[in-house]
């Protein structure tokens, strides 16, 4: 319900945040591809945060939920790495938190 809203459609900063999630999770699945890894099940929960003033995301919240994975240590550290420098993550302004928890079940 930002900006007035009704919080019927997506607000473009939700669009932000949504898109740091969807990036993280394509090259996460590219990489595993790669790696012979099966990320099937994986799911990844946003949360946005708004700061008064000036009016912005101030804080991005992503928490990656990889079920049983068949991976050693080594893949792990590699996909996390490969998450953290999506182009996503990579575009955003350094002053907005991103908070980035990997689950691994």
């Amino acid at each position: 319900t930002d900006n007035q809203g009704k919080g019927e459609r997506f607000s473009p900063t939700d669009l932000v945040a949504t898109a740091l999630g969807n990036c993280m999770m394509t090259v996460m699945g590219i990489k595993a591809r790669d790696m012979n890894l099966d990320l099937s099940g994986t799911s990844i929960d946003v949360t946005k945060i708004m700061a008064a003033d000036p009016r912005r995301i101030s804080t991005i919240k992503v928490v990656v939920n990889i079920p049983a994975v068949v991976a050693d240590e080594r893949q792990k550290a590699i996909l996390e790495r490969t998450a953290l420098t999506c182009p996503v993550f990579q575009s955003l302004h350094p002053d907005m938190d991103q908070d980035i928890k990997f689950n691994w079940s």
